[in-house]
């Protein structure tokens, strides 16, 4: 059933009048936040409001314009969509909490221009997720590289500058050499830019043409940072903790994955994706990065920098799932993307925690901080838990997918890759965990140290909750996850 409906753009339009209205108020912090805070909402109870008729099989379109044949900036909302929509948008709210404590305390530069470029992210975001087209997707893919470079350099410092540059290199680097060549080739080969389930591509395409047209999708999702596109990723943690959160856990790094699942189910379909042996291959470069990010991770003691390699790896899991040919592991990488955006996102606001009450950065100087900072120490340890994958947190609902579909596919590779992995997750959180609640106090450790607002705490004990509940309740995603797949 199809619902033509204003609910798309309306979404859109929630949060670029957000970022409008940030601006007017931008001398008045107060207002200025609140401005945020209701866009967010606004934004959540549209997109939640078409969770049911998208489950009774139904999906929302509505078309912007159409100013060519077969060129519309149209949107289409499916169950896929809403997955990474509705994370987003309610994730952005608890983000900006975060940020009014986080920024505030910190003295950063800029706020509003800060809270603005959120809301223009969060446009781009949810304009990626509810693109009815290759053509739609590209423009927001776009709109969310230039949206978010003000995040990334908002310090101002030289060293945030030299990540913006590596971040723009690589992201409108790839989307101009790959990406875009990528959807005008899928559209001389296919008659058209739409997503359709099972696929585009008549049945005589070159077989060779459509090899190498995939890996240009895939070497064109840089924001998923699969290797050899990562290294903007860890050059990136030189913002402040929430514009990590958003980077990391919301918005670029889903958008990469998201249109890495939308190229398989909807531009080339699981059919051909498998009978060209495109899982294979695409299971190869997720296990590399999985496994070169875990490793690297091993050696770092740079909490932020550990946090970034981790995502990469988990980023990785995501692909990894869509690789699998059966139901179980893609229902464990796509599953993935909701979990891990409230496991990583604990994980980043207790980073920001720990540096706003203690100044610390570094692992090894977080000795027997666990005993000052007990509610960031236990959101951190949630967060931890559900990456490595220990039930009942989120993670395990993953990992618990992931392998059953390895397998059950004959995967024993993959499999081991997961368990490797999954040891080597374990042996850098639990070393920050350890070295918090067992490690020596240093000498400059004194009880003025100690939780510093409710602002920073609230959200970050909100997300970790949320881990525990999706490990516990896997059945709150699991219909929208299968119906995405079908």
């Amino acid at each position: 059933m199809e619902i033509y409906s204003s609910k798309p753009l309306l979404a859109l339009l929630a949060s670029f009048l957000g970022a409008i209205l940030i601006v007017a108020a931008g001398k008045k912090p107060n207002l200025r936040e609140g401005c945020s805070i209701a866009a967010g909402l606004l934004q959540l109870v549209i997109i939640v409001s078409m969770i049911p008729p998208v489950l009774d099989g139904g999906s929302f379109h509505f078309i912007l314009s159409a100013f060519l044949p077969q060129v519309a900036i149209a949107f289409r909302v499916d169950a896929l969509a809403l997955l990474f929509a509705a994370t987003a948008s309610f994730l952005w709210i608890v983000t900006t909490i975060y940020s009014i404590g986080y920024m505030r305390l910190h003295g950063e530069a800029n706020q509003t221009r800060f809270y603005a470029s959120v809301a223009l992210t969060l446009t781009a975001t949810v304009g990626i997720a509810f693109s009815a087209n290759l053509f739609t997707l590209y423009l927001f893919y776009e709109a969310l590289t230039f949206s978010t470079y003000p995040l990334v350099t908002h310090t101002g410092t030289e060293e945030a500058y030299a990540a913006g540059k590596r971040y723009i290199a690589y992201h409108l680097g790839t989307s101009i050499a790959f990406l875009l060549p990528a959807i005008i080739l899928t559209y001389v080969l296919s008659g058209t830019f739409d997503f359709r389930p099972g696929g585009v591509f008549p049945s005589a395409a070159n077989t060779t043409v459509l090899v190498i047209l995939y890996f240009a999708f895939v070497a064109g999702a840089a924001k998923a940072a699969l290797v050899p596109f990562h290294a903007w990723l860890p050059a990136a943690m030189v913002a402040p903790v929430p514009v990590s959160s958003l980077l990391h856990a919301v918005a670029v790094v889903n958008a990469g994955v998201f249109l890495i699942y939308r190229v398989i189910l909807h531009v080339f379909g699981l059919d051909l994706f498998h009978r060209l042996n495109l899982g294979i291959a695409t299971a190869v470069l997720a296990s590399i990065t999985v496994m070169l990010a875990s490793f690297y991770a091993l050696r770092l003691d740079n909490l932020k920098a550990l946090l970034a390699y981790s995502t990469i790896g988990q980023l990785a899991y995501m692909i990894l799932g869509a690789s699998i040919p059966n139901q179980n592991g893609m229902t464990g990488g796509l599953i993935h993307l909701v979990n891990h955006s409230f496991s990583k996102i604990t994980l980043f606001f207790a980073a920001g925690s720990i540096l706003l009450a203690s100044h610390k950065t570094k692992i090894s100087e977080l000795a027997g901080l666990g005993r000052f900072l007990p509610w960031t120490f236990a959101a951190l340890t949630i967060g931890s838990l559900s990456i490595i994958g220990i039930p009942p947190a989120a993670g395990f609902v993953t990992k618990y997918f992931l392998a059953i579909g390895s397998i059950q596919a004959g995967w024993l590779v993959v499999f081991f890759v997961l368990l490797v992995s999954t040891l080597l997750s374990a042996a850098y959180y639990l070393r920050v965990i350890r070295t918090a609640f067992f490690g020596a106090p240093q000498e400059n450790v004194s009880h003025p140290i100690s939780e510093i607002s409710y602002f920073i705490i609230a959200p970050m004990i909100l997300t970790a909750a949320i881990s525990i509940l999706l490990g516990i309740l896997p059945t709150l995603l699991l219909p929208l996850v299968r119906l995405a797949l079908r």
